[in-house]
């Protein structure tokens, strides 16, 4: 299986990367993704960006900001932190279904001392009830790509400081903070990993996953980008991930909003609603789903904001393929309610 450890420490530059290597066939699937990055948070698709940051402590302290193309929640990343990538093709992995697809890291980080590590909740990975990886999922074309973060030595005091997660999240977790939430891995690993910079962990998982003794042997199926691959990253970088378009979008101003935090996710509907009607509808939220939910807004956007008017326009959409794990009759009842 062919693998690339990116040379970036950009985030916009290696979500491009990533995207890039998914939709050409310049790597041929199954192949992994490695990259560490300066101080950032990735937001996920369908999430509204200005209310899962704070603007102020990023903007002072350089925090780059950035949107991905997979569902999920924000994440805090530095330079303590390991990303990585599992692309496959879609009909090999169940979207939503992480356990599978991160065996080989859990597995790694097993033989490297972290006996206690292992998927839970949907997409966590956790030790001693803490969290040190979040995964998230997306699928184009027939691949699929699933990454996630392996917080090796991260600070952990920034993480409450730039983000502003929700008070149902924390509260449907049983916590009291953030910072009770999350840990790094590398006191739970054997001595003579925990003295690692970020790079030499890194090299240590990809020995373990290539199941060979040492880096140089892995490297044989290691992938070097051309000229013809960075420019086509150029493209991606400045479309997506440097557009402000696309990492803060516009919110729009809205009459109603509904908000409910499910086992599979937190859906955070705001209407605008004139003359009986929906006129525009934005649907927010770190819930995951191969579908763009914007399709599930555009069909509800002209139907009149009565409960059995929108039922009915619902009862026909495929609602497991915006928001998987959460019971559509869940959906439906949370968008259609009446207040």
């Amino acid at each position: 299986m062919q693998y690339l450890s990116m040379t970036s420490n950009d985030i916009r530059r290696n979500l491009a990367t990533e995207q890039h290597l998914m939709n050409s066939d310049h790597m041929q699937v199954p192949f992994m993704l490695f990259y560490i990055e300066d101080s950032c948070i990735i937001v996920g698709r369908n999430q509204n960006t200005l209310e899962e940051i704070n603007q102020k402590y990023c903007e002072e302290h350089g925090v780059t900001i950035t949107r991905r193309l997979s569902g999920g929640g924000a994440m805090y990343q530095d330079m303590g932190n390991l990303c990585f990538s599992f692309v496959v093709p879609s009909n090999q992995i169940k979207f939503g279904d992480f356990k599978d697809l991160v065996k080989p890291v859990v597995d790694a980080l097993h033989d490297m001392g972290a006996t206690g590590a292992e998927v839970t909740g949907r997409n966590d990975i956790v030790i001693e009830g803490k969290k040190f990886s979040g995964n998230a999922m997306y699928s184009r074309d027939g691949k699929t790509f699933s990454h996630g973060t392996l917080m090796y030595n991260v600070n952990t005091e920034v993480v409450a400081d730039a983000l502003r997660v929700p008070k149902d999240k924390i509260e449907s977790k049983g916590i009291k903070s953030v910072r009770s939430r999350v840990t790094n891995i590398m006191p739970y690993l054997k001595p003579e990993f925990q003295n690692l910079t970020t790079q030499q962990f890194r090299d240590e998982l990809i020995k373990r996953i290539m199941k060979v003794d040492t880096i140089e042997e892995a490297q044989k199926n290691e992938y070097h980008l051309t000229d013809e691959d960075n420019k086509a990253i150029d493209a991606i970088e400045n479309k997506w991930y440097k557009n402000d378009d696309w990492v803060y979008g516009k919110s729009p101003n809205f009459t109603v909003k509904k908000r409910k935090h499910f086992d599979g996710g937190t859906i955070d509907a705001r209407f605008m609603v004139e003359h009986g009607k929906i006129v525009n509808l934005k649907i927010y939220g770190d819930f995951f789903g191969p579908g763009d939910v914007h399709e599930v807004e555009e069909t509800l956007t002209g139907v009149d904001y009565r409960p059995a008017a929108m039922q009915e326009v619902l009862q026909s959409v495929d609602l497991n393929k915006y928001f998987v794990g959460i019971p559509r009759e869940d959906v439906i009842d949370l968008l259609t309610e009446q207040h």
